[in-house]
């Protein structure tokens, strides 16, 4: 491999959790080769087995062509995993103990690949354990090539499907064969999830369920042609929704093109927040391990998933723990703790049935479970768990987040709140009756508000007070 580090500066493209670059821009065949090289010696993994797979897009397949070479040649020996979703990968990482890759890019669009890396049973790798050394190695290895192998083996390359294991190991844990017959759309954005979908809830490779499904864009094609894969902005449910609609569905599904996140849409094409899911998912794992003799499961959920999710957990049963945004943290705490579920206002859910991985589908089964489990339609199932009203995320473009922050914490002086910072800054009413959270992006110039009340008419007056501080003009020297 010849030096190109003229052309590729890697910290253009290693994030604090993954790695996300522009093809041919920050991300290229030979950086990714190099960087398959580091991740084997930086995780010491000469002679281990590495999973490699990639998602649907166009330079995917190259990509793991690349880190195979690179893998190998440091001496890992590889199985190459083909077309993937993210938590295929954390499953195949946890079945069979190996530490693994996939390109993806999430729901970024098509000019845009990545990589997600886990160690040996999906443990997660992020800038605190190991990323920016494999980073560092590989620009190492990009300006002065791979070292010289010597007499070491090089390692060697298999091929292996885990789809239909992935498939029965998720019916393992949710059993549909005897709910009621629900129809269901679901959107995949020609993301992988039209691979996983019909895999774990139709019948292209275990037997039927009783499932009417209705697909839109089940065609593999990383170029995106009718959608962005990412349905946490609106604009990219509404198909799902209009379907829903005309078919009379019970219910919508829609997936991010790695189809590691799960939205759900009931009967009236009218969205259920991650937080409800999270409520709902978290009252059955409760129930489930409670069944087993676990006398008060853990449930994780980041700071700004509503508060109705602690309020659930305790009602069930379970013991609710609280931690910062970010799939490394509510992993790290997830292991920690001994936790039985996890989950984020972003639609990130975890199992600890699944390696302490997040899985969108195991989210969606558990939907469908609670829904074909009674009669009731997804409004009223879902409305239990959404007593409040949340504002949603909203981003301000401002330069000095510190100092908006600060504003919005003067504003507040001497009224009965408390205020903590774990991550960025909560303010919430003495009472309970509302909280906002400033949450600073690391990578962008954006301050992100998140707020909920017990009603409109309580919260919206202070998210538009509290925006207007935050985008006030402010002198310049």
């Amino acid at each position: 491999m010849n030096p190109v580090s003229e052309e590729i500066d890697l910290s253009q493209s290693f994030k604090a959790y993954d790695v996300r670059g522009i093809v041919g821009q920050s991300l290229n065949a030979e950086a990714v080769e190099a960087i398959g090289a580091a991740f084997v010696d930086i995780l010491g993994l000469s002679g281990d087995t590495v999973l490699v797979g990639g998602d649907m897009r166009p330079s995917s397949a190259e990509f793991s062509e690349a880190f195979a070479r690179g893998a190998t040649y440091r001496g890992a020996n590889v199985v190459m995993l083909g077309q993937i979703s993210t938590d295929e990968l954390y499953f195949a990482s946890g079945q069979l103990d190996a530490a693994g890759v996939v390109f993806t890019a999430s729901h970024n669009p098509a000019q845009y690949n990545g990589i997600k890396m886990s160690k040996a049973g999906a443990l997660p790798i992020s800038s605190d354990t190991g990323l920016f050394e494999i980073r560092d190695l590989a620009q190492q290895y990009l300006d002065e090539g791979l070292p010289v192998s010597g007499d070491a083996p090089q390692g060697s390359v298999a091929r292996r499907d885990v789809l239909a294991d992935y498939s029965g190991y998720l019916r393992s844990l949710v059993d549909l064969s005897a709910i009621r017959p629900l129809k269901i759309v679901v959107d995949a954005g020609n993301g992988m999830g039209g691979l996983t979908t019909p895999a774990v809830l139709g019948d292209a490779v275990l037997p039927g369920l009783p499932l009417d499904i209705v697909p839109l864009y089940f065609e593999l094609d990383g170029t995106f042609p009718n959608h962005p894969a990412n349905p946490l902005e609106p604009e990219n449910l509404r198909d799902l929704q209009a379907a829903v609609l005309e078919h009379g569905a019970d219910l919508g599904l829609a997936f991010d093109g790695d189809a590691d996140r799960c939205f759900v849409i009931d009967e009236r094409g009218l969205p259920l927040s991650p937080s409800a899911i999270t409520a709902l998912v978290a009252v059955r794992e409760i129930a489930r391990v409670q069944a087993a003799g676990e006398a008060s499961p853990v449930v994780i959920h980041n700071l700004i998933t509503s508060k109705a999710v602690p309020e659930f957990v305790t009602r069930a049963g379970g013991t609710p723990v609280m931690t910062r945004v970010g799939h490394s943290f509510i992993k790290a705490e997830m292991a920690t703790q001994g936790a039985a579920f996890g989950g984020e206002h972003s639609a990130h859910y975890y199992f600890r049935d699944f390696y302490n991985a997040d899985t969108g589908m195991l989210a969606a089964m558990h939907v469908l479970a609670a829904l074909g489990g009674q009669e009731l339609p997804l409004s009223e199932l879902g409305a239990e768990y959404e007593p409040y009203v949340a504002t949603g995320e909203i981003n301000s473009e401002v330069q000095d987040k510190a100092g908006a922050t600060a504003r919005v914490v003067a504003h507040f002086e001497g009224q009965p709140v408390e205020i903590f910072t774990m991550d960025g800054t909560t303010i919430a009413a003495a009472d309970g009756s509302w909280w906002i959270n400033l949450r600073p992006s690391n990578t962008e110039p954006y301050l992100r508000f998140n707020g909920e009340g017990a009603s409109a008419e309580v919260i919206e007056p202070i998210r538009d007070a509290v925006l207007a501080i935050v985008r006030q003009e402010q002198p310049t020297d």
